[in-house]
């Protein structure tokens, strides 16, 4: 299927070409309101949408944050911004006051774009918003009455896709948000590749039901165009309504990330003798670790395959997992490093690491972000042969795959023994009574870190005793050393709100005290 894979500069470029290549097929669905539109109409409304920006002073190089949940008017706000070359800076919906007052602070953009009161006062914020800041932008609010104008009035779209039009601020989950930029070409590098991994064709029909301001969004409406499949969307995430939705449309891939799957198996076990979406071949999706039991819950009761992706803000897609793989390599590993992107793990010596040798992860390629918008973040971040250090532990298997094995934050270092917070999670996962679990390192005097396991329960589970889990361990035959110390059990675990990534700072600091 590689070879039907649309390639172009530019992202208007490759609109305009799957436009000319399949004029009527659908693009875009909205769950919700049942509205679709095709390949050429996504073109013209678009480009009517760009000749409206065009006309209140939106030119190449204005940076724009557009602040608008998933839906269409999301999609065509990116690709009419796309057409004149604007800055662009996606931001998520859920944000509050606070997170969207830190961004346009650091972005100072001249333009923010706001979805109606869909449920939401984001025009009283807005106007809260630009009496705080020091340089606050033109509010435009994206409603039903879209800005339009004449697009034989626009100048003519950019040619080359390495300028920097796009900035994406980090979810924030172990630090302040940082500025990732970048560029047509990495975005659309991201879908190609996507593309390839899920063997995505004219034929599927697939899904963002998480928000569309991520860089997911970008990367799966690349994907879209690259291989002329459709996308259905939903401007929320709730698994029983998610799933009616995409049986009546036939959804033939999903997902999201770890949350995602883990609700949509959830609904399937509601009705076990019935299959949940009988027209899904995979699952595929991102942003958080995926215990390798999960794979093989997915494969037995849902009867789809799951290809989970290693990918983050700076770099959309590192390695991917191949419907072609086998079982053990789609529940154990990451995938394979994917085109565009070099990826060598560095040991704690500064030496690449050899074979099944864990080690940092680092970056290089034209799928690699172009920086941070503060200047002292990027110098620091890239080593000096060029590589993009990621803060992300992994090693390589003699079969290429690649098995993230934790995070250099997320290594505890308990007596001098390094221990990974990932390895402990994936097992605890498999304890009957766990629903979610995350691993962190508290400061102990007496053992420099102590390790802490922080724990959802299951529907219908009352309570985990602290001897039974480490029964748990002693039974799993696991040293020692590794079995948690402390356990504490939570209603939910914290998350973020764009792939629901549990925060293990929050969580350091609940506990520490």
């Amino acid at each position: 299927m590689t070879h039907a894979l649309i390639k172009a500069t530019t992202l208007w470029q490759l609109l305009l070409r799957r436009a000319l290549l399949t004029p009527t097929a659908i693009m875009v669905i909205e769950g919700r309101t049942q509205m679709r539109i095709t390949f050429a109409q996504a073109l013209d409304i678009a480009e009517r949408l760009a000749a409206g920006f065009y006309e209140r002073g939106i030119r190449s190089g204005t940076t724009v944050t557009w602040m608008l949940p998933t839906g269409l008017r999301a999609v065509i706000t990116s690709l009419a911004l796309a057409r004149l070359g604007a800055l662009q800076n996606p931001i998520i919906s859920l944000y509050g006051e606070r997170e969207v007052r830190a961004i346009l602070e650091r972005n100072r953009s001249a333009y923010l774009l706001i979805a109606d009161n869909d449920g939401r006062d984001y025009s009283g914020m807005a106007r809260l918003l630009c009496e705080q800041l020091a340089h606050p932008p033109h509010v435009i609010v994206m409603g039903e009455d879209l800005p339009q104008g004449r697009p034989s009035s626009l100048p003519p779209p950019p040619v080359e896709g390495q300028s920097v039009r796009w900035v994406y601020y980090t979810s924030g989950t172990t630090s302040e948000p940082k500025g990732a930029c970048h560029t047509d070409e990495t975005l659309m590098i991201g879908g190609r590749n996507l593309a390839r991994a899920m063997g995505g064709c004219a034929a599927d029909i697939g899904s963002i039901a998480f928000p569309i301001a991520h860089i997911g969004g970008a990367m799966y409406t690349c994907m879209v165009l690259a291989s002329g499949m459709s996308m259905v969307l939903l401007d929320r995430f709730q698994a029983q309504e998610a799933a009616t939705v995409f049986r009546r449309y036939n959804v033939t891939l999903t997902g999201g990330s770890t949350a995602h799957y883990q609700a949509l198996l959830a609904e399937q076990r509601r009705c076990p003798h019935k299959s949940l979406l009988p027209a899904l071949r995979l699952l595929s999706g991102g942003g958080a670790p995926k215990p390798p039991e999960l794979y093989y819950q997915i494969r037995r009761e849902m009867g789809c395959s799951l290809t989970h992706n290693y990918g983050m803000t700076e770099v959309p897609l590192i390695c991917a997992g191949v419907v072609t793989d086998t079982d053990e390599q789609l529940a154990n590993t990451e995938g394979v490093p994917v085109d565009d992107v070099e990826l060598r793990i560095v040991g704690a010596d500064g030496r690449l690491a050899g074979d099944d040798e864990s080690g940092e992860v680092r970056l290089r390629g034209k799928g690699v972000f172009k920086g941070y918008t503060d200047p002292a973040l990027t110098t620091a971040a890239f080593d000096n042969e060029g590589f993009f250090r990621t803060g992300d532990l992994a090693l390589r298997r003699p079969d290429g795959r690649i098995v993230i094995t934790g995070r250099l934050k997320d290594v505890i270092i308990r007596k001098g023994e390094n221990i990974s917070a990932k390895e402990i999670e994936d097992l605890l996962f498999t304890h009957p009574k766990v629903a979610g679990v995350a691993v962190i390192g508290l400061p102990d005097e007496f053992r420099g870190e102590r390790v802490c396991a922080v724990i959802e329960l299951k529907r219908g589970v009352s309570a985990l005793p602290f001897e039974e889990m480490v029964a748990f361990f002693e039974t799993a035959q696991v040293m020692r050393q590794k079995i948690p110390e402390q356990l504490e059990i939570v209603e939910q675990l914290p998350r973020n709100d764009t792939l629901n990534k549990v925060l293990k700072h929050v969580l350091r600091e609940r506990f520490s005290r």
